[in-house]
C-alpha cells in the first residue's frame, strides 16, 4: 500500500508529507487496515536494560515528536516506539522550509529544531494512548535555554515523563539546536549526567520503579571524543547509549542540490559513519553498557549489520520515508536469520 502512496507523498513538501503520512497511518489503524500497510513480524524477544522487547526493531525519535500517534505506529509491528524530542515549553522550531528529501541517496536533511508542543502536551497524549508496550521518551532543552542552564530543562522533562516512559532518552546530539552538542564534552557531560543520574535514582524511589536512562550521541565524534564519552558513561553508570543522531558531514552527498542545506543528514549516507561510531563505542564499553544502533537503516541487512557491530536493538526513521512499514518485518527477519546463522 505504501508503494502506491509514496509517489503522491513525494510530490508534496517533505514536512507536509510527513504530517499527511501520520494522519493516514492513524486512519488506517482506526479502520483496521494495518495489514494493508505491513504484516506484524513474528516475535523475536530480547531483554535489554531490564526491559522485555517483543522484537529488537524500534521507531527512532523524531517521527512522532508529540506522542500523538503511538497506538497507530505501534500497531505496525515495531518492537518499541520512541517519541519526542520533547522540551519543557512548546516551541515552533526553525523557519520553514526545514526538511528536504534526497531520493537519489535515500536520505533526508532536516533542521526542524525540536519543534514540539511541550512536555505536558506529550504526556497528555501518551496518557490517552492504549499502547502498553515499550515506550521510550526522548527529552531535550528549549532553544532559548543557555547551556549553563540546560540541566534544568532536562531535569524538568525527566520529572514529567518518568511515570509514563519505559525508558528515557537524553538527546544532546541534535545538530539543529545551537550549542547542544557542546554538552558532549567530557567534563561538561560528566556534570550533566551526574545530575540526571541522581534525579533518576530519586524518581525510582518515589515511583517504586527504576526506568532506564539512555544517552543519544552524535556520529561526528573524534576518537578522543568517543574515549571521553565512554569514560563518562562507565563512571556515571548510564543504562544505555543510542548510536547515533544525524550527521553534519556532506561528503556522501557532495554535488547534490540540497547538499548546502544546513541541518542533520539521515538515511543511507549516514549508515557507515553511524555504524563506525556504534562499533567504536561497543569496543570501548566492552559489554558493560547496552547499545541501540540507529542511522542509515534502509534494508534488513543494515539492521543485521548494526547487531553485528555491537547493538542489542536497532531503530530507524528515515527508512520509513523510503521503504514504508514493510521495513520493520524485513529488519526483524534479517536479525532472526543472522542469529540462526551464528
Amino acid at each position: 500500500m505504501y508503494t502506491f502512496a509514496r509517489p503522491f507523498l513525494f510530490c508534496l513538501d517533505a514536512e507536509r508529507a510527513h504530517d499527511l503520512a501520520l494522519t493516514s497511518i492513524d486512519a488506517a489503524y482506526r479502520a483496521g487496515l494495518n495489514p494493508l500497510l505491513a504484516l506484524k513480524p513474528a516475535p523475536l524477544p530480547r531483554r535489554v536494560f531490564g526491559i522485555d522487547f517483543p522484537n529488537p526493531v524500534g521507531l527512532a525519535a523524531g517521527l512522532d515528536k508529540n506522542g500523538a500517534h503511538v497506538d497507530a505506529l505501534a500497531a505496525l509491528g515495531f518492537g518499541f516506539i520512541e517519541v519526542g524530542t520533547t522540551t519543557p515549553r512548546a516551541q515552533p522550531g526553525n523557519p520553514k522550509p526545514r526538511m528536504f528529501r534526497l531520493p537519489e541517496h535515500e536520505a533526508v536533511i532536516n533542521r526542524l529544531g525540536f519543534n514540539n508542543g511541550g512536555v505536558d502536551a506529550l504526556v497528555r497524549n501518551v496518557e490517552r494512548a492504549k499502547f502498553n508496550g515499550v515506550l521510550g521518551i526522548n527529552i531535550g532543552k528549549n532553544k532559548d535555554t543557555p547551556n549553563e542552564r540546560a540541566t534544568e530543562d532536562y531535569l524538568y522533562c525527566l520529572d514529567r515523563v518518568y511515570a509514563r516512559a519505559s525508558y528515557v532518552a537524553v538527546n544532546i546530539s541534535s545538530p539543529n539546536t545551537q550549542g547542544l552538542r557542546d554538552l558532549q564534552e567530557e567534563e561538561t557531560l560528566g556534570r550533566f549526567l551526574g545530575a540526571l543520574r541522581e534525579r533518576q535514582e530519586k524518581l525510582a524511589t518515589q515511583h517504586g520503579a527504576r526506568k532506564p536512562m539512555l544517552l543519544k550521541i552524535a556520529p561526528d565524534l573524534s576518537e578522543a571524543e568517543q574515549d571521553g564519552i565512554a569514560a563518562v558513561l562507565l563512571a556515571t553508570k548510564v543504562d544505555g547509549v543510542i548510536c547515533t543522531n544525524t550527521t553534519l558531514d556532506r561528503t556522501a552527498i557532495a554535488g547534490h542540490r540540497h547538499a548546502g542545506e544546513s541541518g542533520g543528514l539521515s538515511g543511507k549516507p549516514l549508515r557507515a559513519k553511524a555504524t563506525a561510531v556504534l562499533r567504536g563505542m561497543a569496543q570501548r564499553l566492552d559489554g558493560k553498557v547496552p547499545l541501540i544502533g540507529v542511522g542509515g537503516i534502509t534494508r534488513g541487512a543494515d539492521a543485521a549489520e548494526k547487531i553485528a557491530a555491537g547493538a542489542s536493538l536497532v531503530q530507524f526513521y528515515s527508512g520509513m520515508i523510503y521503504r514504508g512499514p514493510v521495513l520493520i518485518g524485513e529488519c526483524v527477519e534479517a536479525i532472526r536469520a543472522q542469529g540462526a546463522a551464528t
